[in-house]
């Protein structure tokens, strides 16, 4: 996260260089085997353009509640999410046993996980920042924890790794370290921020984005801008995301909020700019901000069932996470289909869902987790047992429904009451698998 910018224009240079869509030696000797770049875009494992629709949890001072996060999160339609961790220079190290855990956490919950290092943020203005050089050094000591995750995961260098003071070094400091990793044998894509805490304010990563792409051995390097209150017109958004697009250089929108004390970002711009791009996107932040920015949380105290005005307009607004989200294909399509009829008559509902299994394999024992789409309450069911926590409904199997064979269903049906619009839940996961929609 970033603190107040100064507010400059800085002049951005289009540059180009034949070495941006070149494969690295790697590459041309076969296939990548995980997330990498191609032309200019980011591309999952299977060769199919992956544009980030996701996130961002503050892992690091919420560690308990991330379980929980990750699968509110997929629920709410997200294909994404961006984890705060910290080297142990500012705040308590997440080593490795931990980053492992949020890693298959990730996993479970079909979401593609970007770590990134919190420590360096502001460096060269903030007295407790770290360099890029120690991220390195962090990346290096839970290497372990992320080695062979390569289809799965991006690893965010460093968050806001220069303030406003000292940012002329961003070049350098983000070119060495990208080389560092590689020779540190990392594969995974990597994903650098801008400096001036984010904002990029001075167009220095813009007019140096091109170099930075080149020294990267394997030409596999995503440029990350945050756009808070420099971003507060729908033309300071298309034209900086224009400037590398026409450089096919790859971009995402790493953070963004609706407000925010240094301005008023044009949240609908940025949203609307980067769907027509076909460019990545990750709202900061699900919950538990402080410090006078609480109005960026996405969800009042962790609770899906709650979203804040931010974070309904984020999920189930325009060009926003349930509108545009689309899952990795490296997550092959749920064992699990669910068909979910709605019989609405106003003031109330009958909904009858059916469990299909697709797999191979007969289940035993059942959770299905939706969230209503409006301010519906479940009342009663039948052939399954229900709660309901905001807006987020969970139905498990009574003892005659616990088993789905191979290839067959289950059925179940609720009754409850809508004072408003109605409608049809946009996910669902079975036993912490998402399922397909029949």
């Amino acid at each position: 996260m970033r603190k107040t910018l100064a507010t400059a224009a800085g002049a951005l240079l289009a540059v180009t260089a034949a070495v941006l869509t070149a494969p690295s030696a790697a590459q041309a000797a076969g296939a990548p085997t995980g997330f990498h770049v191609s032309d200019g875009r980011l591309v999952d494992a299977n060769g199919n353009n992956f544009v980030l629709r996701g996130v961002n949890h503050a892992h690091t001072w919420y560690t308990a509640r991330t379980p929980q996060a990750l699968k509110d999160i997929k629920a709410l339609g997200a294909n994404s999410v961006r984890v705060v961790l910290s080297t142990g220079d500012q705040w308590t190290r997440n080593d490795t046993a931990d980053v492992a855990a949020v890693v298959e956490q990730c996993k479970a919950s079909r979401l593609i996980c970007v770590l990134e290092a919190h420590d360096a943020t502001g460096y060269g203005e903030a007295g407790a920042a770290v360099s890029l050089s120690r991220a390195v050094d962090y990346w290096k000591g839970i290497k372990s924890a992320v080695e062979g995750q390569e289809k799965h995961i991006i690893l965010n260098l460093g968050n806001e790794p220069y303030g406003n003071t000292g940012y002329e070094n961003w070049t350098s400091g983000t070119a060495d370290a990208i080389k560092n990793m590689r020779i540190a044998g990392f594969k995974h894509t990597i994903m650098v921020d801008a400096p001036n805490w984010g904002q990029d304010w001075s167009g220095t990563m813009q007019s140096n984005a091109a170099g930075v792409f080149a020294a990267d051995p394997d030409k596999n390097t995503v440029f990350s801008i945050h756009m808070y209150g420099v971003y507060d017109t729908a033309a300071k958004v298309q034209d900086y995301l224009n400037g590398f697009v026409a450089q096919k250089l790859p971009i995402v929108v790493g953070e963004f909020g609706d407000a925010h004390s240094d301005g008023n970002p044009d949240e609908d711009a940025i949203m609307a700019a980067a769907q027509q791009l076909g460019i990545g996107y990750m709202g900061w932040s699900w919950s538990g901000n402080g410090g006078g920015v609480e109005y960026l949380d996405l969800a009042t105290d962790f609770d899906a069932g709650r979203l804040t005005t931010w974070g309904d307009r984020f999920f189930n607004g325009p060009d926003g996470i349930k509108e545009t989200a689309r899952e990795a294909t490296v997550y092959k399509s749920g064992a699990c289909e669910v068909a979910y009829r709605l019989s609405d008559w106003g003031s109330g509902f009958n909904a009858d869902v059916t469990i299909r299994n697709t797999s191979t394999t007969a289940i035993k024992g059942w959770q299905l987790r939706f969230v209503f789409p409006g301010d519906q309450k479940a009342d009663s069911a039948w052939n399954a047992v229900l709660s309901q926590d905001g807006s987020t409904v969970e139905a498990s199997n009574t003892p005659w429904t616990e088993n789905i064979p191979a290839g067959g269903s289950v059925n179940f049906g609720l009754n409850g009451s809508s004072p408003t619009a109605n409608g049809v839940p946009g996910t669902f996961v079975l036993n912490g698998v998402p399922c397909t929609k029949g």
